[in-house]
């Protein structure tokens, strides 16, 4: 057990999750819950503070989600975010009203810094506000700590009973500085240690895993990249032999990337690993599919069907383990925020699994904190900083249907993207990118002859989370370098486009 423990109250916001992330990276151990947890549940987990979250509700709703009173009777230290300001405000007595103009962006906050919650700021700073409703009146033994131009009650407080509320957002990177307004509240109020680290997580998962599956046999869906790599050797510290690696060559990988995969595990790792050609398999079942959201399930799916074949070739299997990430599982509306899109991991699977039960390791990890453990447990670099790479791989990278020639386009030119960022030594800078095989076909000419080929568009993101991004700026030299190959040499491409867009609005991959 951790000896320290920060719960986070899910009211059903969008960066719930990241709220969790940045109460780690101060090393303390977080934990998400569902907003109506039982208050015996909570004393039993014994917290050193309680967060909660922002929501798209409005607190005086009908059926705006809510807390019971109770909570704020505990003696535990509270900061309420946002709507979780709103709900505290509401709860002991105080008013929220509908505000006239609602307030979205980054806005100037005037604060009182000699709060235990603002210390360590100037009189004025810039913090993500997304509300629509606002604190009118404050609850009895509150006071006001912060405020804007159009909000009179931006921060509020009740040293006394260490009640905190901030109609901001402390944890984006679009409020300056505000990790410090989480360490306040972890270390000035919550009077945390911070002596959590992720080495601790590894071991503890290893024994959990030790634990729960004893001396049975699991299969683990490896697919090469960073989480299910971490995954599979958590298992193999955990089981051993027991732990047999599936690696499912759907055809949908990148340029030579199957034969990687292969090597780095059964040469420089003593797993069990069982490779498995399924490639016309997996395109006779996507052929003239266009939706995205059918091109996931089907993927998904047919990874189940594959493992149960193979799990009656090696007799009895008890566990699925797969290496789904708190990112999968926020953007797949697994917990209360509204659902973006499902992910293979978590939102692909069929009804039916014929395994005793899935597990997943990483499920409460965020993609940096995936590569910490990796590194914790002996990964090499090389691999623990390998590209991400979707669960349902190439295919959703080809707008439109799926076909082996469209596929060979695609490889080829996302190896030429890849290859010359590398050489331009951004590959560290730049935290995934990759070619997208669009639908569209324009006229070009080459070689004095018209022709009438694909679009290929290139993606790159800069990004702490994966859940917020913004597009890298390669510099045009290199942009143009790849676009001049990816033209010459290869086939049926004749122009190529660089997509500009940031996490919010668009997501990171097309589809």
């Amino acid at each position: 057990m951790k000896n320290e423990l920060i719960l986070i109250l899910d009211f059903g916001g969008q960066y719930n999750q990241l709220i969790a992330r940045r109460v780690r990276e101060c090393n303390v151990y977080s934990e998400v819950v569902p907003y109506d947890i039982a208050i015996e549940k909570i004393k039993e987990k014994n917290p050193k503070g309680i967060i909660f979250t922002g929501g798209p509700a409005s607190v005086y709703g009908e059926n705006s989600p809510q807390c019971a009173k109770e909570i704020f009777e505990l003696g535990i230290p509270i900061l309420g975010i946002c709507y979780g300001m709103q709900l505290m405000t509401y709860t002991l007595g105080g008013q929220v009203t509908r505000a006239n103009k609602r307030e979205y962006g980054t806005i100037n906050v005037n604060i009182d810094n000699s709060s235990l919650l603002l210390q360590g700021f100037e009189t004025n700073n810039g913090f993500l506000m997304s509300h629509t409703d606002y604190v009118e009146t404050v609850p009895e033994g509150f006071k006001n700590i912060g405020s804007t131009s159009s909000c009179p009650n931006a921060a509020i407080e009740n040293p006394e009973k260490k009640l905190y509320g901030i109609q901001f957002h402390p944890e984006v990177n679009n409020s300056i500085n505000g990790i410090q307004v989480i360490k306040n509240f972890l270390f000035n109020i919550c009077q945390c240690k911070g002596d959590w680290v992720i080495a601790s997580f590894a071991q503890e998962s290893i024994q959990k895993l030790k634990e729960k599956i004893g001396d049975k046999k699991a299969l683990c869906a490896l697919s090469g990249g960073v989480d299910s790599s971490v995954a599979a050797i958590l298992l193999s510290k955990a089981i051993g032999k027991n732990l047999t690696c599936i690696f499912v060559d759907h055809g949908l990988l990148r340029k030579n990337e199957g034969d990687e995969v292969e090597e780095i595990f059964r040469n420089q790792f003593d797993i069990n690993l069982i490779r498995v050609n399924a490639k016309n398999r997996f395109l006779e079942k996507l052929a003239g599919i266009t939706d995205p959201e059918r091109k996931r399930k089907i993927i998904g799916e047919e990874f189940i069907r594959v493992f149960e074949e193979e799990a009656k070739k090696i007799g009895t299997v008890d566990f699925l383990v797969q290496g789904t990430i708190y990112p999968d599982v926020i953007e797949s509306g697994l917990g209360k925020s509204s659902v973006i899109k499902s992910h293979h991991n978590v939102g692909g699977l069929p009804d039916y699994v014929d395994f005793k039960e899935i597990v997943e390791p990483l499920r409460d990890l965020f993609k940096d904190e995936v590569r910490k453990t990796g590194l914790e447990l002996g990964i090499p670099e090389n691999l623990v900083y390998r590209q991400p790479f979707p669960g349902p791989g190439l295919a959703i990278r080809i707008i439109g249907e799926i076909t082996d020639d469209k596929l060979t386009i695609l490889k080829d030119a996302d190896s030429i993207f890849r290859e010359e960022i590398a050489k331009a030594g951004l590959h560290k800078n730049i935290n995934q990118y990759f070619a997208v095989l669009t639908n569209l076909k324009s006229v070009g000419v080459m070689g004095d002859e018209r022709t009438y080929d694909y679009t290929i568009a290139l993606r790159a993101v800069e990004t702490t989370d994966f859940m917020t991004g913004v597009w890298s700026k390669i510099p045009y030299e290199i942009l143009e370098k790849v676009s001049s190959r990816i033209v010459n040499e290869v086939n049926h491409v004749n122009r190529v486009v660089y997509d500009i867009t940031s996490k919010p609005p668009a997501t990171i991959e097309w589809e």
